[in-house]
């Protein structure tokens, strides 16, 4: 009776220890990652879409407002820099070019005869002198008159040579006011859009009124990426830092990209969200094949890189560089690590974790918190 009695104990707890393990809930399968060295690159990206620009643009207008007279290019066209785009109407100024120049040749003329006629009285004013001297042949008052003479004359031609200066600059007004009927390129480039026609009139923008210019010329020998850098971010960007450049109209990265320009204020078009613009040009011709002004386009701009180092893929990461660690027993454990460098896709460990570690990817599943079961899947 008694072995019957201590064998009916032993039954009983064998069956809730049964009947616990029934109760207990299957493992979890999760996705796991086994912590490897790898390269991990430290970098910044915009907040905002970024935009292809040529290095140089330039909206062009005449300075004078007036009829359209000539239209020497079209959209397309490969300029020279000082080629002539665009003349507005100018023939009452041309001609007036014409009659200063004809002025000009009057009063070299005037001024030739007014020295010739000066260089005679004084000539006629040496041998008067040379006459009293010798022989008293003529009067004091006659020798007075002739040296008069010849020093008005010899003013006379001095006048008339200013008046040929005072020509010439009159010329120089009357070209300058052709000039300013004149569009003309003020560098190599291409004529991106043209907003005129032959008749009609076009005219400068007043203050305040933007209106659309005759001329869009384009410099695309050379393109820069500008895009907005976040204001807490941009302190660390120094010109010369490499970037790689992404376009929503090709699929591979361009990374010839060097910072050329940060800039030296904040913009605040939005107040919750500061930017500073970022410049970065791409120096790799095979990296501007194809690529237009105007082309959306992001910027990733390398702070530092390490080729091996222990690392993290950004979605094992718990708040507070904490992490889901699968134990020996498969029971999740959290355990906290030190950060090095990060970007979006992986994050450095310094210390807290070791190679061949595994951790939790899954961290967004129901039930995957410290203390479940797991099981990794294949």
């Amino acid at each position: 009776m008694t072995g019957k009695k201590l064998l009916i104990p032993s039954a009983l707890v064998l069956a809730a220890i049964a009947f616990t393990y029934a109760r207990r809930p299957p493992p979890l399968e999760v996705d796991t990652y086994t912590l490897a060295e790898g390269e991990v690159r430290a970098s910044v990206s915009n907040t905002r879409v970024g935009t292809v620009k040529a290095c140089r643009r330039a909206y062009l207008a005449p300075a004078t407002g007036g009829q359209v007279a000539a239209l020497h290019v079209k959209e397309g066209d490969k300029v020279g820099q000082g080629q002539v785009l665009l003349e507005v109407w100018n023939q009452d100024l041309k001609a007036q070019v014409a009659l200063q120049k004809a002025q000009i040749q009057a009063s070299r003329a005037s001024a030739d005869q007014a020295c010739q006629l000066a260089g005679g009285a004084e000539r006629e004013a040496v041998r008067m002198t040379k006459l009293q001297q010798r022989n008293n042949v003529v009067s004091e008052e006659q020798v007075d008159k002739s040296q008069t003479g010849g020093k008005s004359q010899r003013a006379a031609c001095r006048a008339a040579l200013q008046n040929i200066g005072v020509a010439e600059a009159q010329l120089g007004v009357a070209e300058a006011a052709v000039q300013r009927t004149l569009v003309k390129a003020p560098f190599d480039g291409t004529v991106a859009e043209v907003n005129a026609e032959l008749g009609e009139f076009v005219t400068p923008s007043p203050p305040g009124i933007p209106t659309l210019p005759p001329i869009d010329l384009l410099d695309v020998s050379c393109l820069t990426v500008s895009a907005p850098i976040d204001e807490v971010d941009v302190a660390r960007i120094r010109t010369g830092m490499p970037a790689c450049v992404s376009l929503d109209a090709f699929t591979d990265k361009r990374c010839s990209g060097v910072v050329t320009r940060v800039a030296p204020y904040v913009l605040e078009k939005e107040k919750q969200a500061r930017t500073v613009e970022v410049e970065v040009t791409l120096r790799d011709p095979k990296d501007l094949a194809e690529l237009l002004p105007g082309y959306s386009a992001d910027i990733e701009v390398l702070l530092a890189s390490k080729d091996k180092a222990l690392r993290l893929p950004a979605e094992a990461i718990l708040e507070g560089n904490r992490v889901l660690l699968v134990g020996a027993d498969n029971v999740l454990r959290e355990r906290r690590f030190e950060a090095g460098l990060a970007n979006w896709n992986y994050t450095e460990v310094l210390s807290g974790l070791q190679a061949g570690d595994r951790v939790v990817l899954s961290l967004g599943k129901e039930g995957v918190t410290a203390g479940a079961t797991v099981r990794a899947k294949p």
